[in-house]
């Protein structure tokens, strides 16, 4: 008995005369056969088709919110340079009240112009301080407000980019 169970041979199921690979292959040749029919390859087209137009208007917005952004920085830079300029126009008035201040204070007597002219100093100092920090204040909001607006535009883009990376890569 051990003897006639080493020598039996595997039969392969068929039907038709077609062994279940064949009937396999038959099957996946159906299949994609009826996938060409119904149009799928027309539906995936069309899909990455709408996929790539939404990417690039995405593009063109990012495009746009770049030049906008740069308009801003160059309308901020421009009032940074206004406020240096108003800074200069104050200290040049404060020196030039300044030195009115000194030539009265020259036809009074000793005292009085030794205490005008430290009072003159005093003013001028103060103006100087006020300006300067006036203009520091001026100059880091519009810098805050610049580069926060440049990296918020520079980060969309990237992630712009990310994203048709990963939708290209998907595809």
């Amino acid at each position: 008995m051990e003897h006639d169970a080493a020598h039996t041979e595997h039969v392969e199921p068929s039907a038709l005369g077609l062994a279940p690979a064949g009937w396999v292959g038959l099957a996946m040749l159906v299949f994609l056969g009826i996938l060409v029919w119904k149009g799928v390859p027309r539906l995936i087209a069309g899909g990455l088709d709408s996929k790539i137009a939404a990417i690039r208007q995405q593009l063109d917005e990012a495009k746009k919110l770049r030049a906008e952004a740069e308009a801003l920085r160059a309308e901020y830079a421009a009032k940074v340079a206004n406020a240096e300029r108003d800074a200069a126009a104050m200290i040049e008035h404060a020196r030039h009240e300044a030195d009115l201040i000194v030539a009265t204070a020259a036809a009074n007597t000793e005292a009085t112009i030794a205490r005008r002219q430290r009072m003159a100093e005093d003013k001028i100092a103060a103006a100087e301080r006020a300006a300067v920090e006036g203009l520091r204040a001026q100059a880091a909001d519009a810098a805050a407000k610049a580069a926060g607006e440049l990296i918020a535009d520079s980060h969309g883009e990237g992630a712009d980019r990310a994203l048709v990376d990963q939708t290209i890569a998907a595809l």
